[in-house]
C-alpha cells in the first residue's frame, strides 16, 4: 500500500518535473526565437534625441526656434529629484529595485484583468520597458511586443545604470502640446525651468504620460486635478513628500499657461518674420531639413533687431501710402457668422480663430476686429485684445472717405461717404489707434488693410556681408513668400552700374563721351527702339551724366562698344546672375534677379571692389557646442596675444578675392554719388553722410528699385505687384523706394556712422565739365565742375566720341544744357508731389530699364 502511494506521488512528481522542464524549454525557446532579431540596445548609450534648434540675435536673445518635436535635453544631474520622484511614483515605484521588469506588478495586473473579465486592463510596464518601447519597438499592444520588451529591458539593465535609463525616459516621453521630455513640458505648461517646479507642478507632469489629452489642463481640468492628486498621494506614501507638503500641494489649484495663469514662453519671442524663416530655408539646404529641425543647433544671427524694426516700418509705410493713394477698399475677405455677433464671448472666440495677420506694427499695432453693427454714419466694431467699453468702439464716416469698395465682379463702388459704403456686418478688418502726434493721446480707431502691392528690403555691412535687416513683404503672417530673396524681378536701371564697371575696366573713364541718340535694332520679335525715360535725346554726353540721369540709349551704345560678353561676365562675377543671357536689352536690366543678390553686388562697389558673401548667420554650433559654420574666416594675427601696446588694434588679415580694380570701384562710387547729389535720386535721398546709389524703374513701372550705400552700410528696396503690372504713371524708383532707403539710413547712420568714401592710391583728380566732358583748370568751380579720379599713368583723352556702332543723324534735335526734359511735377489727389514724364512709346516696351 505504501509502495503504491509512493509510486503514485512519484509519478505525479515526475510528470510535474517533466512539465516544468518542458515549460522552461518552451519559454526559453520563445525568448530565443523573439530575441534573435531584436534591435541593438547598445545604441541607447549614444542617445542623441531630436532637440530644438534655436536662433539668437547678436545680443544673445532667443528670436526664434524650430523643431518637429519640441524637446529640450536635460542631463540626469540637471533633473531635480522632485521630478524624478514624481515620475517614479506615477509610473514605476519599484524602479530602483527591479531588473527591468516587475513580476509582482505584472501578476497584479493579470489578476485585475481576470477579476474584471477584461474590463480593467492596465499596463504593467516598468520605466525600463517603456524606454524600450519608445526607442526600439512599436507601440502596438501584442504578446510578441511584450516579450521583446521584456528581453530588451533585461539586457539594457546590464548595459546602463538606473540614472541613465531614467534620463532616457524623462527626455523622450511625450507630454502633450508638442512637448517631448520634462524640460520642454515644464516650459510649455508652467514657463519655468525644472528646478523651479513646485511638488504639485511636478506631479501634474508625471500624470501626463498615461494620456496627455485626457488630462488637458483646461478642457479636462477636473480629471487632470484628480490624476495629479493621485500622483501626489503616491509620492507621499513612497516617502518623497512630507505630510505638510502633500496637504499643501493637494489643496493647490491646477495653474498652467494654458489656463492663463502664467505668461507663455512664446510671448517672450518676437513673431516669426522673414529673417528667421530665411535662415531656416538656407540652413535646411546646407545641413538638411532633418538635421536643422532635430539637431539642436545654436544659430547666431546677424540681425540687428532695432534696425530690423526700422526696415519693416520703412517699407510698410511706403506700401501703405501707395495702396491708400489708389483709393480702393478690398478688405480681408474674412467674415464671422451672424449668430455669434450678439455675444461677446462667442465673437471673440470666433475672431481668435480667423487666420489674419497679427504681426503688423505700423504707426501703432494693427488689431483684428469684426464689424458688429453698421449705423447711419458709423460702424461699431469689436476688437481683439481690446476690452469693450460702455460706448463701444467705432469706425466713423470720415475714416472711410478715401476709398471705393471693390465689388465681387471687379467693379468699383462710389467713393465712400459713410462707413456702410465700405463695411458689412460680420466683416473682419484691421484697425489701429489714431493718436495725437504731440502727446500720444487717443483720437479714434482707424480702418487699415494689407496692401496688394508688395516689396522687399535688405541692408548689410559692406565689408562683411552681414545682413542687419531684411523685410520680405508687408507682413510675414499675411504672406510668407520672401520677396527679398525669392522674388525674381527685373532690376531695370539698377543694373546699369555693372555695364559702366565693365567699361571703366576696359579703358573708358568717367569723362568718356558716349552718344545719346536714337537706336533701332531688328529682333525676332520686331523692330526694337529703346528710348530714354523722358523721350528725349541728349547727344554726346560724359559717362558720369549718363549714369546720374540714367540714360538708356547711352547704356545700350556703351554695352555694344564693350561687348555683351564682357558685361555678362561682370554681372556673373558680381553674383547678380549665375548665367546671364547675352541680349543687348539685358544691359538695361531686363533679366531677372533677386534684391538680395543685387544689394550684395553693390556692397562690392562700396568696399573698394572686394568679394562679399552675404550672410544671415555669423555662426552655427551643434548640440555639443562645436562650431560647424563660421562666416568670418579672416585670420586675426594678434587675437591670441595677451596684450597689445596702447593705440594698436589687432591685425585682421583678409584674403578676399578682388572682383574689380579698387580705382574702378571708387570711380563708380563717385558717379553713383552724383545720382544722389543731383541725379534721379536727388529729390528723395538726403542723408547727413555721403551716400551713393542707383534708381531703377522697369517697363511700365512694373518694378521700382533703389539700391544705395554709405561708407559702411548698403541697402536696397524694390516695390511691385506679385503678379507684375504697372504701378501707374509717375511711379519711379527714386520716388517710391528712395524714401524707404532714406528713412532706414537716417537711423542706420545714427548707429553705425558713416564718412567719406575712401580714395584708393594710384590715381589723381582732374576737374572736368560734367556736361561736355571737357578738361578744366585745377581752380575751376561751379555747378558744371566735377573732380574725376583717373589712374596714374593714364592720360585721359578728350574729344573722342563713342556711338557703339550706331550712327547718329546730323540733323537730330538734341537737348543742351538747361533744356527741359518735359518731366513735370504735379500735385496728386492726395496732395503729394509726383514727377510725370511723357508716356513711353512702343520701343520702350522691351527695353528693360527706363529710368
Amino acid at each position: 500500500m505504501i509502495r503504491f502511494i509512493l509510486g503514485f506521488f512519484g509519478a505525479i512528481f515526475s510528470w510535474l518535473t517533466l512539465g516544468m522542464l518542458f515549460g522552461a524549454l518552451s519559454l526559453g525557446a520563445v525568448f530565443w526565437i523573439y530575441g534573435r532579431d531584436l534591435p541593438s540596445h547598445e545604441s541607447l548609450a549614444q542617445y542623441t534625441p531630436p532637440t530644438i534648434s534655436r536662433i539668437y540675435s547678436g545680443e544673445g536673445r532667443i528670436i526664434d526656434e524650430f523643431a518637429k518635436e519640441r524637446r529640450l535635453f536635460a542631463a540626469s544631474e540637471e533633473i531635480p529629484d522632485l521630478v524624478k520622484h514624481a515620475f517614479i511614483s506615477a509610473e514605476d515605484k519599484n524602479f530602483y529595485q527591479h531588473q527591468g521588469y516587475d513580476a509582482r506588478g505584472m501578476m497584479s495586473a493579470l489578476i485585475d484583468a481576470v477579476r474584471s473579465r477584461g474590463e480593467n486592463v492596465r499596463g504593467a510596464s516598468t520605466i525600463t520597458q517603456q524606454v524600450m518601447k519608445n526607442f526600439l519597438l512599436s507601440g502596438d499592444r501584442s504578446v510578441e511586443r511584450k516579450i521583446k520588451e521584456l528581453i530588451l529591458a533585461t539586457r539594457i539593465e546590464n548595459t546602463l545604470n538606473k540614472d541613465q535609463i531614467l534620463e532616457l525616459y524623462l527626455n523622450e516621453i511625450f507630454l502633450g502640446q508638442n512637448s517631448y521630455g520634462v524640460a520642454a513640458a515644464s516650459q510649455t505648461y508652467f514657463n519655468k525651468p525644472l528646478a523651479a517646479l513646485a511638488p504639485e507642478e511636478a506631479a501634474y507632469l508625471a500624470a501626463l504620460p498615461k494620456a496627455p489629452s485626457t488630462y488637458h489642463p483646461v478642457r479636462r481640468i477636473e480629471r487632470a486635478t484628480q490624476r495629479r492628486n493621485f500622483v501626489l498621494r503616491e509620492m507621499f506614501e513612497n516617502g518623497y513628500l512630507t505630510e505638510a507638503q502633500y496637504q499643501s500641494a493637494q489643496a493647490a489649484p491646477l495653474m498652467t499657461v494654458q489656463n492663463g495663469d502664467y505668461e507663455g514662453f512664446k510671448q517672450a519671442l518676437p513673431p516669426r518674420d522673414y529673417f528667421t524663416d530665411e535662415i531656416r530655408r538656407q540652413l535646411s539646404e546646407d545641413f538638411g531639413e532633418d538635421e536643422f529641425f532635430s539637431g539642436g543647433m545654436t544659430v547666431r544671427a546677424t540681425i540687428d533687431p532695432e534696425m530690423q524694426g526700422v526696415a519693416a516700418n520703412s517699407l510698410r509705410l511706403a506700401l501703405e501710402q501707395y495702396d491708400r493713394s489708389r483709393g480702393v477698399w478690398r478688405g480681408t475677405g474674412e467674415t464671422l457668422e451672424p449668430e455669434v455677433l450678439g455675444d461677446e464671448t462667442l465673437w471673440r472666440a470666433a475672431l481668435e480663430n480667423v487666420r489674419i495677420a497679427r504681426d503688423i506694427d505700423l504707426e501703432d499695432q494693427w488689431h483684428p476686429a469684426v464689424v458688429l453693427e453698421v449705423g447711419e454714419n458709423d460702424a461699431r466694431i469689436g476688437i481683439e485684445g481690446v476690452p469693450e467699453d460702455d460706448d463701444g468702439h467705432f469706425i466713423p464716416a470720415n475714416d472711410v472717405q478715401w476709398a471705393r469698395k471693390l465689388n465681387e465682379d471687379g467693379s468699383l463702388g462710389r467713393t465712400a461717404q459713410v462707413a456702410g459704403d465700405l463695411l458689412d456686418v460680420g466683416e473682419v478688418v484691421h484697425v489701429r489707434r489714431m493718436t495725437n502726434d504731440e502727446d500720444g493721446s487717443f483720437i479714434r480707431w482707424t480702418l487699415r488693410q494689407v496692401p496688394e502691392v508688395q516689396g522687399g528690403f535688405v541692408a548689410m555691412d559692406v565689408d562683411t556681408g552681414r545682413v542687419i535687416a531684411m523685410q520680405g513683404g508687408f507682413s510675414y503672417q499675411h504672406s510668407v513668400f520672401n520677396r527679398a530673396t525669392q522674388a525674381l524681378r527685373q532690376p531695370g536701371s539698377a543694373f546699369k552700374p555693372f555695364v559702366y564697371a565693365a567699361a571703366l575696366d576696359s579703358g573708358y573713364t568717367p569723362a568718356t563721351i558716349v552718344v545719346d541718340a536714337p537706336i533701332e535694332l531688328n529682333t525676332p520679335q520686331g523692330l526694337w527702339r529703346p528710348k530714354n525715360y523722358s523721350n528725349r535725346f541728349y547727344g554726346p554726353t560724359p559717362l558720369r551724366t549718363g549714369i546720374e540721369q540714367s540714360r538708356n540709349l547711352m547704356t545700350i551704345r556703351l554695352a555694344e562698344e564693350v561687348g555683351m560678353d564682357v558685361v555678362a561676365d561682370y554681372a556673373e562675377r558680381f553674383g547678380v546672375y549665375d548665367r546671364m543671357s547675352r541680349f543687348l536689352s539685358n544691359a538695361l536690366g531686363a533679366e531677372e534677379s533677386t534684391l538680395y543678390k543685387v544689394v550684395a553686388a553693390y556692397a562690392m562697389f562700396a568696399n573698394g571692389g572686394e568679394r562679399v558673401q552675404p550672410t544671415l548667420v555669423d555662426r552655427v554650433q551643434d548640440r555639443y557646442g562645436k562650431t560647424i559654420f563660421r562666416h568670418d574666416t579672416r585670420a586675426c594675427e594678434d587675437c591670441r596675444v595677451a596684450s597689445l601696446d596702447p593705440g594698436f588694434a589687432p591685425r585682421i588679415i583678409s584674403d578676399r578675392e578682388r572682383v574689380i580694380n579698387a580705382i574702378t570701384a571708387y570711380q563708380l562710387t563717385s558717379m553713383m554719388k552724383g545720382v544722389v547729389d543731383r541725379g534721379t535720386a536727388a529729390r528723395t535721398v538726403n542723408l547727413p553722410v555721403p551716400a551713393a546709389g542707383k534708381t531703377g524703374t522697369t517697363n511700365d513701372a512694373k518694378d521700382v528699385w533703389f539700391v544705395g550705400f554709405t561708407s559702411n552700410i548698403v541697402a536696397g528696396c524694390y516695390i511691385g505687384y506679385d503678379q507684375p503690372r504697372t504701378l501707374g504713371r509717375g511711379a519711379s524708383g527714386g520716388g517710391m523706394c528712395g524714401p524707404v532707403f532714406t528713412r532706414f539710413m537716417q537711423e542706420a547712420t545714427k548707429k553705425y556712422g558713416g564718412g567719406e568714401f575712401e580714395v584708393p592710391p594710384g590715381g589723381r583728380f582732374i576737374k572736368i565739365d560734367r556736361f561736355t566732358g571737357a578738361r578744366l583748370s585745377d581752380d575751376a568751380f561751379g555747378d558744371n565742375v566735377v573732380a574725376e579720379y583717373f589712374r596714374d599713368g593714364e592720360e585721359p583723352v578728350f574729344g573722342i566720341t563713342f556711338d557703339g556702332g550706331f550712327a547718329m543723324a546730323a540733323d537730330l534735335p538734341l537737348f543742351g544744357r538747361g533744356d527741359s526734359d518735359s518731366i513735370r511735377e504735379v500735385t496728386t489727389s492726395t496732395g503729394e508731389k509726383a514727377r510725370v514724364a511723357p508716356k513711353a512709346s512702343f520701343g520702350t516696351l522691351s527695353s528693360g530699364g527706363l529710368y
